[in-house]
């Protein structure tokens, strides 16, 4: 017990040191290597976290991006008050402000738990007026949630969005997978709020099961290695094609945290 608080607490310190300049700078008086930006060209991920976390939760993940050559939009919305459409149009508006500003080769995407509903919302309703590359989905309640089930009665006036990842009717059942697109999802073994079950959507490219729980699952090293190397070639190493069933789900291998050039 004592290692697994130790663990989450390192990770949460991982995302919260904020000695790192975002912009590719080191800081005055640092011996840390700088992130060179990123080129013009290169493809632009699109990174939005989960229900009642802020962008600093994929922190980790952007920085291991822009180390591999991306050029990283970390989204930050409330989960009080507003919809899946209504963040969803906000993520839209700074995707087109990014894009209008430096325009990119394609576009992908990486979500964490409600992050990837928002993702597929828009996807469907409104995507970029660019390429769209790779979806990566971490944690997603794309069946829905029996958590938010029995929660949304109670708690759904303080977040909004907890009741459209109902499994029995909302935003998360009724969205069509994103067809014309690879993408790929990872589940938590340990996951208390997102069964695997629930992550499960027609026309996944591939599938894994991580032996993580749900809030940290985009901090894992193996995640970010894993998430990096679908992005630039999409593969998930080690696994087949897609879930056959809950039982013949393979269990992730460890991922060399090599340098992956980014797909253009």
């Amino acid at each position: 017990m004592a290692r697994r608080w130790a663990f989450r607490l390192l990770l949460l310190c991982a995302a919260l040191v904020p000695l790192i300049d975002l912009r590719g700078q080191s800081p005055a008086g640092s011996s840390s290597p700088a992130i060179a930006p990123a080129p013009d060209t290169a493809p632009l991920v699109v990174l939005v976290h989960g229900m009642g976390r802020t962008s600093l939760s994929m922190l980790p993940l952007q920085l291991a991006l822009q180390r591999s050559g991306y050029r990283v939009l970390n989204f930050h919305y409330s989960s009080y008050g507003p919809s899946v459409p209504r963040i969803a149009a906000a993520l839209a508006r700074s995707i087109d402000a990014e894009l209008n500003a430096r325009p990119a080769s394609r576009v992908h995407f990486v979500g964490h738990s409600l992050g990837n509903i928002v993702v597929r919302w828009l996807l469907v309703h409104d995507p970029p007026n660019r390429e769209i590359g790779r979806f990566v989905m971490l944690a997603p309640p794309n069946r829905g949630s029996t958590v938010a089930d029995r929660l949304s009665p109670y708690i759904g006036w303080l977040l909004a969005p907890i009741s459209e990842l109902r499994t029995d009717s909302g935003t998360a059942v009724e969205l069509p997978p994103p067809w014309g697109i690879e993408f790929a999802i990872i589940a938590g073994g340990k996951d208390r709020k997102v069964r695997i079950a629930e992550t499960c959507l027609t026309g996944a490219t591939a599938f894994a099961v991580v032996p993580s729980g749900h809030t940290f699952i985009p901090m894992r090293p193996d995640v970010i290695a894993m998430t990096r190397r679908f992005l630039a070639d999409g593969v998930l190493p080690g696994h087949r094609p897609g879930p056959r069933s809950s039982g013949g789900i393979e269990r992730s291998a460890q991922v060399p945290s090599s340098t992956m050039k980014p797909q253009r």
